[in-house]
């Protein structure tokens, strides 16, 4: 553990030698309180450079933390090496720096990745159409149909194929190796548009597809697919999936009782 260095040490040349400097200043017990209830004369200009040079330099050599919620363990480097959470009115001591620098069980911290909702400056290019005129089922066979409104999506066990909805797919471009799609009512300007967890897709309606997406990631779904499922999960919101349910409407849900398994039908004029 770094030594607090005696900056008071240092200072005793700047004080004239009729001044009567004060012992107790020496003894480390000295208490917070009585530190600065003390009154001095102020410093001469050189004195006061003295304390900043040495400030300075000691401040970089030895090791720092930063209280926020909890103490952190930085090495002289910038490495952040552990962190403890600690309440807003707990204080913070030599021992509990120590306990942490030398605890092995202490909380190591690891790189995580940065969901995409909170990802700044993220483009998606428009690649091309990669499917046209394809219908949407779900593992209880029901196609994805519009309701009475025409306002929005649902499922429902087909005779007539003709009254499901037909989708294009729209590919753009990502950096990682996911695929990022748009989901388009054929022959329409009509998008799917995630919204959140158990809240009906909405059709946003787009004068044309959009050649760059950056803000309205809403409109984009990692196309996933395995074998004959086929999963669309928001990029707005992760773990959040284009999902049916019996008489209700298509809606975004992270699983059961929802059924996130859906299929698609190609070759349906």
């Amino acid at each position: 553990m770094a030594q607090v260095p005696d900056l008071f040490e240092d200072l005793k040349s700047c004080y004239s030698e009729n001044e009567e400097y004060s012992s107790e200043i020496d003894q480390l017990s000295l208490n917070q309180k009585s530190f600065y209830d003390a009154s001095y004369d102020p410093l001469p200009k050189n004195c006061m450079g003295q304390f900043l040079s040495l400030s300075t330099s000691e401040t970089s050599k030895t090791s720092q933390l930063t209280y926020k919620e909890s103490v952190v363990v930085v090495a002289a480097n910038g490495k952040i090496l552990k962190k403890r959470r600690l309440s807003f009115n707990q204080f913070i001591t030599d021992d509990d720096l120590e306990t942490i620098a030398n605890d092995p069980e202490e909380e190591i911290l690891q790189p995580t990745s940065v969901p995409y909702s909170f990802q700044g400056n993220v483009k998606y290019p428009f690649m091309r159409v990669i499917k046209r005129h394809f219908i949407l089922n779900d593992n209880l066979h029901q196609s994805i149909i519009r309701d009475t409104s025409g306002r929005f999506l649902m499922a429902a066990a087909l005779n007539n194929m003709d009254q499901a909805v037909r989708f294009d797919m729209g590919a753009y471009k990502s950096d990682d190796l996911k695929h990022p799609v748009t989901l388009r009512i054929s022959d329409t300007r009509l998008f799917l548009s995630a919204q959140n967890e158990g809240e009906s897709v909405l059709l946003k309606e787009l004068p044309e597809t959009p050649k760059v997406i950056t803000d309205e990631t809403n409109l984009l779904f990692f196309w996933e697919p395995q074998g004959s499922k086929d999963y669309f999960e928001s990029v707005a919101h992760p773990k959040l999936f284009i999902a049916t349910k019996q008489e209700y409407q298509v809606h975004m849900a992270s699983g059961h009782p929802s059924i996130i398994d859906l299929q698609i039908l190609e070759n349906y004029p």
